[in-house]
């Protein structure tokens, strides 16, 4: 049949609306990926017929070559997703030989309306999407739901595999759209040290935690959120969770938590609810079919049967049996499943008398039952025992893994003594249809992970194997090869699809360096690793904790026996960065770019030498020591760049950067529009410079440079074209210290010295979201500081007066924000660009005391600053001293001195004369106009 989008597809519990490519359960909708839902529709679209794996692949995957696992796996999650199975309804079966066919009946509907989509917005959750049909919980999630509007925080406790998460996931998935500022689920299962929920529940929130104390930050953050926060795993960590969750619900109101734990919190208005095995058929009723599915437990056996087993049926025959399998495995979802894996190879007979045979061993001499949480260990146990030797070194192995990986990474740590990279995929496949491994199926990739139970079984079994050691090496040398990899795509494609890429390897850096940082762990593989890994670190905006572990590597580096000066270099790189944008112009970031500078040069590597001249040079640049930026800057042709283009860009861009702050803007702008010319004709294919100093992308910096040289030259309308299309292409790429550089340095300025109020009200907003979000603490400092002027708010007394280049900028925006440290720097000539205005703004204290001593010193210093705006090119400045020298010369009754003065250097402006300065101006000529005889 053709899929018409005006058309609804009806069968079982779903409503398909193919024109939104969107799946209706009852009135909730179902979230499908991308690839699974292609596979529905094709499917449906040739419902009764059968449609072959090579078409199945040529219509999902129309311009990829892929294999048949892809499909197969993509088939299994859109059947869990589907329930397919459940009380006997099969909707899509297998065709041996042939392919796939949806058998269900099903109806079309005419769609009179169509329903609402309530997909919500990209950053409204970050719940993952629903990879199996849930049973036999559905009034308890319906309780929850409604009890969570009241209660704020619950707590779901039970033993291992009773289906926490599954229920947690299932109430979230029905409240999105709920909380204006959405979901957040943290995962603390991959988690070991408490001091770390913090940092993992900030990412999370897009929030960077500038405080000593990062338990205070958090509720202060979220004071104002209505949102709901999911905490799975709890277990481990119940004292941190339970102070974590007292304080964010007493500073956050609007703020809802639903925690999982194997034991409650015993926090502070905790609601504690228990979750109850599935329901089994009771043991001395007589029942027929249709009465014994109407049972949780049962219908979880069926089903899970049904999808491991495609021509499963369960006879009248088997009915006691499967009970009586239900009721032994104590209705634990879980263990049901790792049974009912085995139903193609055992029976549902053999299977009982394998479970009886089991259990019997470990219950001898015990006249009670097991209790759940050793049900569940006995069932691991069973199904271990079940697997080929292979498959059990393969389930041991994936162990060390705590997120979830591939195929390939998964063969890199497997293979080793006992095992052929050609036994890996077999083995994995196994592990999957025997539900001791989970697939999870993204867009474009398959990812598998071990469930958090069956993780720490494998990991015991790993230990005892006396295999810990050489698997964990492995991890950690698969880890070093994919931040490699990182590495070299970190500077060619968009900030978005490398995070999707490369984010999920969080976890296992974090536990191979855990362990190769320690005494017991293979030291050098993990200083590599810290190393590499330093763009996923800056990504994720985790520049703090990536700081502590570069410490430590560059510690045990120094005591080993032959130091290796590139990784050192490396690291101390990658520390400068780091302190740099958490700390700014500290003297460990210091430090840490001139030993870098050292290093490379013993080593006689230019490229390094040039990186770490130009962090020192950023660093410079932020602290106001201008003059010993550019002669930085002159460093770069005596180092020589051996025809690298891509350096060469680099180092002429930051050239541009030390002219401009050193106060010759005509040179500074011949360079800046020079590199955007090169820029232009390279095609710009390479944004950043790998380690070069400070990461901003090329066309932005370089288009931020030339707003603020254009707007000092007197052009305020180019300038802020410039300034706004630095801004586009940053949010274009999304990469957010880039957006932060130009929000900090040229728009919220520019709109501001422009008189766009409302402008620089949004873009120091949005400064402030970006600093917070990615960590940059210097630039969120900077827009603190902006505020107290582009927004009024009342922070002069509480902020210091601030260092360095933000000081400067400063006094460009209100003159009272002058002191004697700045003055100092003006008249011994370390103010650079600033030195006029700083000039300006003590002329303006002096006059502000209305002493008839200070007026001839201040028109002195109205006269030198005239002169310094000159000689630098800086119209703009040259403009406001002249104006604050012409209103003193009005009040003297000079007028034709005072117009004599200023007419000139207004009509040099061709543009911007709607702006503050020149709008001020203007009246003021008209006003002296008026008193000059004709």
């Amino acid at each position: 049949m053709t899929l018409s989008p005006e058309q609804a597809i009806h069968f079982g519990p779903y409503r398909i609306y193919p024109g939104q490519r969107l799946v209706m359960e009852a009135d909730q909708p179902l979230r499908l990926g991308r690839r699974a839902m292609d596979i529905l529709l094709i499917l449906l679209e040739h419902a009764g017929n059968v449609v072959s794996k090579q078409e199945l692949i040529a219509g999902v995957w129309p311009k990829s070559v892929v294999e048949d696992i892809n499909l197969r796996v993509h088939m299994a999650a859109l059947r869990k997703a589907l329930g397919d199975g459940q009380n006997g309804q099969r909707y899509i079966i297998t065709v041996a030989q042939r392919g796939y066919s949806f058998v269900a009946p099903f109806s079309l509907e005419h769609i009179e309306q169509h329903p609402a989509n309530e997909a919500p917005a990209p950053n409204g959750h970050n719940l993952p999407v629903r990879r199996t049909r849930m049973i036999g919980r559905q009034s308890l999630v319906d309780s929850l739901v409604f009890q969570l509007s009241r209660q704020r925080f619950i707590t779901l406790i039970g033993p291992g595999g009773i289906g926490k998460t599954t229920v947690a996931l299932r109430v979230a998935e029905q409240l999105i759209g709920r909380y204006r500022d959405g979901i957040r689920l943290l995962d603390l299962a991959p988690i070991n040290d408490p001091s770390m929920i913090s940092a993992h529940l900030a990412t999370l929130l897009e929030l960077s935690l500038h405080d000593t104390d990062p338990m205070s930050g958090l509720p202060a953050f979220l004071r104002d959120r209505q949102m709901l926060l999911v905490i799975d795993n709890c277990e481990h960590l119940l004292d941190a969770i339970a102070v974590l969750s007292e304080s964010i619900l007493r500073a956050a109101p609007d703020v809802h938590i639903l925690a999982t734990s194997r034991e409650s919190l015993r926090a502070e208005g905790e609601f504690v609810q228990r979750l109850e095995s599935l329901d089994c058929p009771p043991p001395i009723a007589v029942l027929d079919r249709a009465q014994a599915l109407t049972f949780s437990a049962l219908q979880l056996f069926v089903e899970r049967a049904m999808a491991s087993h495609d021509s499963f049926e369960l006879r009248d025959d088997e009915l006691p049996q499967a009970i009586e399998i239900c009721r032994r495995l104590d209705g634990i979802p879980l263990a049901i499943e790792l049974a009912a894996a085995q139903v193609g190879g055992l029976g549902v007979g053999g299977l009982l008398t394998q479970l009886q045979g089991s259990f019997r061993l470990l219950t001898q001499g015990c006249q009670t039952t097991l209790g759940r949480h050793q049900t569940l260990h006995a069932t691991l146990d069973w199904s271990f025992e079940l697997l080929s030797a292979c498959e059990q070194t393969c389930l041991r192995r994936l162990s060390v893994f705590r997120g979830g990986f591939t195929l390939e990474s998964a063969a890199a740590v497997i293979v080793g003594e006992h095992i052929e990279p050609c036994e890996v995929f077999g083995s994995i496949t196994q592990l999957v249809a025997k539900s001791l491994l989970n697939v999870e199926v993204g867009d474009e990739e398959v990812f598998y992970r071990l469930l958090d139970t069956t993780r720490s079984y494998a990991l015991e079994k790993l230990d005892q194997a006396a295999d810990l050691p050489g698997t964990r090496e492995r991890h950690a040398e698969r880890c070093l090869a994919l931040m490699h990899q990182a590495q070299q795509d970190w500077e060619l494609i968009s900030t978005a699809t490398w995070i999707e890429r490369y984010a999920r390897s969080l976890e296992d850096i974090r536990a191979a360096l855990d362990w190769g940082l320690d005494a017991l762990g293979p030291q050098t593989l993990a200083i590599r690793l810290t190393a590499t890994s330093t763009p996923l670190w800056q990504e994720m905006s985790l520049l703090k904790e990536h700081g502590v572990y570069v410490r430590k590597a560059l510690a045990l580096l120094d005591a080993a026996p032959e130091p290796c000066p590139r990784l050192k270099m490396a690291l101390k790189l990658a520390l400068g960065s780091a302190c740099y944008h958490t700390h700014g112009g500290t003297a460990e970031t210091v430090e840490a770019f001139v030993s870098a500078r050292t290093l490379a040069r013993h080593c006689n590597d230019v490229a390094g030498q040039l990186r770490a001249v130009s962090g020192h040079m950023a660093v410079n640049l932020c602290c106001a020591n201008y003059q010993m930026a550019l002669e930085q800057s002159q460093q770069f042709d005596r180092l020589g760049l051996h025809g690298d283009e891509v350096l060469s860009l680099s180092t002429h861009r930051l050239r541009v950067l030390a002219l401009h702050f050193a106060g010759n803007q005509e040179q500074a702008r011949v360079n800046a529009e020079e590199v955007l010319q090169r820029m232009a004709q390279s095609g710009h294919l390479n944004r950043f410079t790998h380690g070069f100093g400070v990461q901003y992308d090329q066309s932005v910096a370089a288009l931020t440079i030339l707003a603020r040289i254009l707007w000092l030259q007197g052009r305020p309308e180019q300038a802020w074209n410039t300034a706004r299309q630095a801004l586009d292409i940053a949010i274009q790429i999304n990469h957010g210290t880039s957006i932060c550089y130009t929000l900090a340095l040229a728009g919220c300025l520019i709109a501001h010295y422009n008189g766009d109020t409302r402008t620089a009200r949004e873009l120091l907003r949005q400064l402030l979201e970006q600093a917070q979000k990615h960590s940059v603490l210097l630039f969120y400092t900077w827009a603190m500081h902006y505020a107290q002027v582009i927004d009024h708010t009342e922070l002069r007394s509480s902020l210091l007066p601030g260092e360095g280049l933000i000081k400067d900028i400063m006094v460009t925006l209100d003159t009272g924000f002058v002191d004697d440290d700045l003055s100092q720097r003006a008249d011994t000539g370390m103010a650079g660009w600033n030195t006029a205005e700083i000039l300006r703004a003590r002329a303006e204290a002096l006059l502000a005391q209305e002493c008839p001593l200070n007026t001839d010193a201040a028109e002195a210093l109205l006269i030198r600053a005239l002169n310094v705006a000159n000689h630098q090119g800086a119209l703009a400045w040259e403009l406001r001293s002249a104006t604050s020298l012409a209103q003193l010369w009005q009040r003297q009754g000079r007028h034709r001195q005072a117009h004599t003065l200023l007419a000139p250097i207004y009509n040099r402006f061709t543009e911007g004369f709607a702006t503050p300065d020149l709008t001020k101006v203007r009246r003021l000529l008209d006003e002296l106009q008026r008193h000059v005889p004709a």
